[in-house]
């Protein structure tokens, strides 16, 4: 009668365990993976000399994971980000002596941007991921309407900055949303107006 019981739960019990060891290896990732993505930089460059509006621009980059334990690993990424911004036609706003009059000012910036980021792992699936790290971006070239002094570069080349988001990391598809804080003053004209960037990245892609 007791083997018969015992047979009996273990039959009841197995589709049970089963699943749970089925769902358990569906959640735990491989210690490492790569992947793909890309957004849209929402940004703007705050600063006496510039429209603090936020603008549209893209991003696209690729990204490694190492994931080290249970709960947590490390992220570093490769991104080309635009960054756009519109400058005050106010003069007396910037620097006479690099811009003409007239019109409002356009500036568009290409950089490359490199952010090592700690993934940590919300909840009992490893699905939803808090990134937090720093970046390094690195000016790639810089267009503004209007220079008096066209060969002149008015941005500095690179910019460190603080990144924090989350991910949600599908089985194949990836979707995140991040805030990324400017650190560099980006003037690198003179020191009587400090420029610094700030964005809202929003983006989607893969991960195998």
């Amino acid at each position: 009668m007791r083997l018969f019981v015992t047979t009996l739960t273990a039959i009841v019990l197995f589709p049970a365990l089963l699943n749970a060891q089925q769902k358990f290896h569906e959640d735990t990732e491989r210690t490492f993976r790569f992947g793909a993505k890309a957004g849209v930089n929402i940004n703007k460059i705050e600063g006496q000399a510039f429209n603090e509006s936020f603008r549209y621009n893209y991003m696209l980059g690729g990204f490694l994971q190492w994931n080290f334990s249970r709960r947590f690993g490390i992220q570093p990424e490769i991104n080309f980000t635009q960054t756009s911004s519109e400058i005050t036609s106010d003069e007396t706003d910037i620097y006479d002596d690099i811009f003409l009059g007239g019109d409002q000012k356009k500036a568009k910036l290409n950089y490359f941007k490199i952010p090592i980021l700690l993934n940590i792992d919300i909840g009992q699936s490893q699905r939803v991921k808090l990134q937090l790290g720093p970046q390094w971006g690195q000016l790639m070239n810089s267009k503004v309407d209007s220079l008096r002094q066209p060969g002149r570069d008015i941005f500095r080349k690179g910019e460190f900055s603080l990144l924090g988001g989350l991910l949600l990391q599908l089985p194949l598809i990836n979707i995140g949303a991040r805030y990324e804080m400017g650190l560099t003053n980006l003037n690198d004209v003179s020191n009587q107006d400090k420029w610094r960037s700030q964005a809202f990245h929003i983006f989607a892609g893969v991960t195998f």
